[in-house]
């Protein structure tokens, strides 16, 4: 008799509909079992509050007591350095990572208006957007979708972003004013892709998730993650990463943006890589000559 498998994850409309994929994709019996995480507890700026970990800590100590099988993950929340006896098994084929522009005041970010105010938490994209036009505001908007667009509607703020992939995935595509290119915000490390988490010792769900890994993305964003890791990344650090895995050429951007948008920091690279590790030492060492080229010339913190 199978052994019916818990798949942990956070309540968010998003974080449902990656679980439920999971569940379909899985082919074994399994139920959803959800937890509220510290991230999703938090009203305000996450980075006051410990950044990386806060939406996966209950999930893994979930993991760890045996209450769940497997906790699904954004991967760009999940800390760089797994937790001891926990392992990310599986990362599903990567959606669309870039940035989608949301505004019901005009079409594009060109149009903005100057001193337009943009509502978000993240400090990637303040940054990025710092460094194209010195003159925008921020005000803080976190929540899921609904909450931040109807903060919008409410005239909160002009404009704010949200991933593409999530809003692909919740089938809210009419919402997106403007997708923007990677080259002129290249997206969060690890943007736009799912991964499975288990217990290093569970052989037999290990066995169970193996077909649902998506090899070319899994490549990907470990170079992503592996160059976030080497440059210490939090989310107390303007850093973005992307990169693009196919007939064993690995295309890799990553950049570090001063808070400001007046520094930045970038490393481009077309290299042949014939597994996962080389992936990791690519990443991981592109991350350090950044950072010995930064030196003290950004405050991190």
């Amino acid at each position: 008799m199978q052994r019916k498998l818990i798949i942990g994850t956070r309540g968010s409309p998003l974080a449902l509909y990656q679980a439920n994929l999971v569940k379909t994709l899985l082919g074994h019996e399994s139920r959803i079992k959800i937890f509220k995480t510290s991230g999703d507890k938090i009203s305000g700026d996450l980075k006051d509050f410990g950044g990386k970990g806060l939406f996966t800590k209950e999930l893994e100590a979930a993991l760890i007591n045996g209450d769940i099988d497997l906790a699904v993950h954004s991967m760009k929340d999940v800390p760089t350095i797994s937790q001891e006896g926990l392992s990310i098994e599986a990362v599903l084929k990567r959606e669309d990572p870039r940035d989608a522009f949301i505004s019901y005041k005009v079409s594009k970010l060109t149009d903005l208006p100057h001193k337009a105010i943009v509502g978000t938490a993240s400090i990637r994209r303040r940054a990025q957007l710092s460094a194209i036009r010195p003159d925008i505001q921020f005000s803080l908007l976190r929540g899921n979708v609904g909450t931040r667009i109807n903060k919008l509607k409410n005239g909160d703020c002009d404009a704010t972003f949200l991933a593409v992939a999530g809003l692909n995935r919740l089938g809210e595509q009419g919402l997106i004013t403007e997708t923007i290119e990677s080259d002129i915000m290249l997206s969060a490390p690890a943007q736009g892709a799912i991964g499975i988490e288990i217990r290093k010792l569970d052989t037999q769900t290990k066995k169970i998730i193996a077909s649902l890994n998506h090899y070319e993305t899994e490549i990907s964003i470990a170079a992503e993650r592996s160059f976030l890791r080497a440059l210490d990344g939090s989310c107390k650090t303007p850093i973005a990463a992307l990169a693009n895995y196919k007939d064993k050429i690995l295309n890799f951007r990553g950049e570090v943006i001063s808070k400001d948008g007046t520094l930045v920091f970038s490393r481009e690279v077309k290299q042949k890589i014939l597994g996962i590790d080389e992936a990791i030492s690519l990443g991981y060492k592109l991350g350090i000559d950044v950072r010995e080229e930064i030196g003290k010339k950004i405050l991190w913190d």
